[in-house]
């Protein structure tokens, strides 16, 4: 039997005797260092860079290729032309009689004439390095031929090569031939020149270009950084600052003007949220004291008044608490209400319902059902604060409508569901209108505390129905009063029965 090897020990367990100490865990390594980003600044001048070597590149190898193309074009030419002279002196049988050719014009170095055996009839130069006849003969139907041809030697130079018949020749069946050779030295130095001047000159248009775009992105960037110090300045002491506007249309503008549009609304908040503080305090304050002068007269002489005005305080205190935490859910980001088939006219009916002897004529006008969709605890307590706030102003009567009126529109064909409270007291002036629905306000020194109001139940009706996608406004009512109309999305009823 084959002894079983050693157990090979995973690399996360410990070693015998270096088992770790209770509460010491292994130290972890080194964190790989992250590379620092480059600035805007910096991407744009490598894009530069980039960009112009890009642009270098493309169109110096275009340069040079079409440079080079054209002085070669430009010397096959003079060599034809050189060849083609010397062709009309065979066509006129003018060729000189001891075979020696004047040199040829323009540049061109070998000129010289071949005849239908390969036998050199006349030549301006030494032919020596030329390749035979039958390797450079013009294809069938051309007359030239033209080719370049590789150094003689190492570390010559090329040389074009241009062949043309001699139609008017002696043997007119098999003509001869004019050959005439050009060194390509010039275009070569010319190219040379063109590619040493490219490369010469590549560096310091990309430097130009990366510098260039570190000053036009710098200069473009300053806004930026005036912006980004003076918002970085911004703390909760100095929310009155604002960020400069550089002016113009183009997009830093627009987010300076957005900033400060935002801070504008931050401040707005931060004071509102200021505002709330100080109006919650001092409406928990009152009741705190009462409730503790009553409970030290309860101490020193109790008695069942003190008691029940100690509970009364209490209570008060309770609902404060709850309107309180209930506008923190309506001003936070709290999933969406419910949404479920709501009738407003029987939710009215069961809110007049359990109000037991009021102190003046409650009135239920809803003559037929009004289908709307949304939480029926919500829109509930809605409806409870716009009848308590009209009963505490009403002198005779208090009536509550619910109904179904069309939606203005474009499309039209919509339908609102509203309930509409109105109150046969004073009213609420024009000017007063809005700020009633605002935290805390009271339009008289003695609405709400007398009657037991936190000041608070406007203001949640309005956030209750704004939640559901409908609005909450005051009107002068048709006696005079307040009119308290809270519109609400229709939901489609059932069809006709058949």
């Amino acid at each position: 039997m084959a002894r079983p090897g050693p157990r090979r020990r995973p690399e996360h367990e410990p070693r015998p005797g270096h088992e770790p100490r209770p509460g010491h865990e292994p130290r972890p390594g080194p964190r790989p260092r992250r590379r620092p980003a480059l600035s805007l600044r910096g991407r744009a001048a490598v894009a530069g860079a980039l960009a112009m070597a890009a642009v270098l590149a493309g169109g110096g190898l275009w340069l040079h290729a079409l440079l080079r193309a054209n002085l070669l074009d430009t010397t096959t030419g003079r060599t034809e032309l050189a060849a083609r002279k010397v062709a009309a002196q065979v066509d006129g049988r003018s060729l000189p009689a001891d075979g020696d050719l004047p040199a040829p014009e323009n540049g061109v170095d070998l000129v010289l004439v071949r005849d239908s055996h390969g036998r050199t009839v006349a030549a301006s130069g030494d032919a020596a390095g030329l390749p035979g006849p039958d390797a450079l003969r013009p294809g069938p139907g051309n007359d030239a031929r033209a080719t370049v041809l590789p150094p003689a030697r190492p570390g010559g130079e090329r040389r074009v090569l241009v062949v043309v018949t001699a139609h008017g020749a002696p043997e007119a069946d098999d003509p001869h031939l004019v050959y005439a050779m050009t060194v390509l030295g010039d275009v070569d130095d010319a190219t040379r020149a063109i590619a040493v001047g490219l490369l010469a000159g590549a560096p310091p248009l990309i430097a130009f270009a990366a510098v260039l775009a570190w000053w036009v992105t710098g200069h473009a960037l300053r806004p930026v950084t005036a912006i980004r110090t003076e918002l970085a300045a911004v703390t909760a002491s100095a929310l009155d600052r604002r960020v400069p506007d550089p002016g113009g249309a183009d997009e830093i503008a627009e987010l300076a003007r957005t900033v400060n549009a935002t801070l504008d609304r931050l401040a707005a908040a931060d004071a509102r949220q200021r505002q709330f503080t100080a109006d919650a305090s001092h409406e928990l304050r009152n009741p705190l004291a009462a409730v503790r002068s009553r409970l030290e007269v309860a101490l020193a002489d109790p008695d069942r008044e003190s008691v029940a005005a100690a509970l009364a305080d209490t209570e008060r205190l309770q609902r404060i608490a709850a309107d309180l935490l209930l506008l923190a859910r309506l001003d936070g980001p709290a999933a969406p209400p419910r949404h479920e088939p709501v009738d407003l006219a029987l939710l009215a009916a069961e809110d007049l319902a359990r109000r037991a002897a009021p102190r003046v004529r409650l009135r239920l006008d809803a003559p037929a059902p009004v289908p709307a969709a949304g939480d029926p605890e919500r829109l509930e307590r809605a409806l409870a604060n716009l009848v308590d706030n009209a009963l505490r102003h009403a002198r005779t009567e208090v009536v509550v409508r619910a109904y179904a009126a069309p939606t203005e529109g474009a499309g039209g064909g919509g339908a609102a569901a509203v309930l509409e409270v109105t109150d046969d007291g004073p009213g609420i002036a024009e000017a007063d209108r809005e700020r009633v629905f605002e935290r805390f306000v009271r339009l008289d020194a003695d609405r709400g505390r007398a009657g037991g109001g936190t000041g608070l139940g406007l203001s949640i009706a309005r956030e209750i129905a704004r939640s559901h996608g409908g609005d909450l406004t005051a009107a002068r009512g048709p006696a005079g009063g307040a009119r308290l109309t809270l519109h609400l999305q229709a939901r489609p009823g059932p069809g006709p029965r058949s």
